[in-house]
């Protein structure tokens, strides 16, 4: 079978005891298989639309059939050549459905995308705070504000001092002078002799003398 123009959709691989290796892929459009040992194809398979499945991919037990009837070992196990296929076909599907997914590359070389006019687009909105010249930033703001509270502080306790200061020079200058003796501790006179005053006290309380 000519191997022209396979497209392949799984990875190569290995069947269990043995040296070759399985591939599945698209020839013309269509399901096909390879196999492999070393860097030589030994043989390749193209399966009819009647040999896929329900969901479109190569009947597993016709690419098993296919393997046993190219490779002539002795007692090689169609279990393993099973497990391997279902990976393929596993392989082969997820590629299948990427491809169906992409556009191919010459439908969009050719397309040309409009230019939106300049006042039609909606330029995104600037989050955060943009510090201009001349301005000051938060923690600026809040180092004169402490500074402020301190210069604050401190004029309220000069102020404190000098009314404690002042009240305490008050107290000094108020202070009550002792109380003059009456005149009945020093004698019988209860006049004062300088002023004429009739007084009963030592001293005389208008002038200060000495009551005799």
């Amino acid at each position: 079978m000519t191997e022209q123009g396979f497209i392949p959709l799984s990875s190569q691989l290995g069947i269990p005891g043995t040296s070759y290796r399985i591939q599945l892929g698209l020839i013309n459009d269509k399901w096909a298989s390879r196999l492999l040992k070393g860097n030589n194809i030994i043989d390749s398979y193209i399966y009819k639309d009647e040999d896929s499945g329900e969901l479109g991919f190569p009947n597993q037990n016709l690419i098993v059939g296919w393997v046993l009837r190219t490779i002539a070992i002795p007692n090689i196990n169609p279990h393993q050549i099973m497990k391997t296929t279902q990976v393929l076909v596993k392989q082969a599907r997820q590629k299948r459905e990427q491809q169906k997914v992409m556009a191919p590359v010459s439908e969009t070389r050719d397309v040309e995308l409009e230019k939106v006019p300049e006042s039609e687009l909606k330029r995104p909105k600037v989050h955060g705070w943009v510090k201009e010249e001349g301005m000051k930033s938060a923690d600026e703001l809040e180092a004169e504000k402490r500074e402020a509270f301190q210069v604050r502080l401190a004029a309220k306790k000069e102020e404190e001092r000098l009314k404690a200061s002042a009240s305490g020079s008050t107290v000094k200058t108020t202070r009550q002078l002792p109380s003059i003796p009456k005149a009945q501790e020093a004698g019988p006179s209860k006049f004062c002799h300088s002023c004429g005053k009739d007084l009963d006290w030592k001293f005389c309380p208008y002038c200060g003398k000495p009551i005799n």
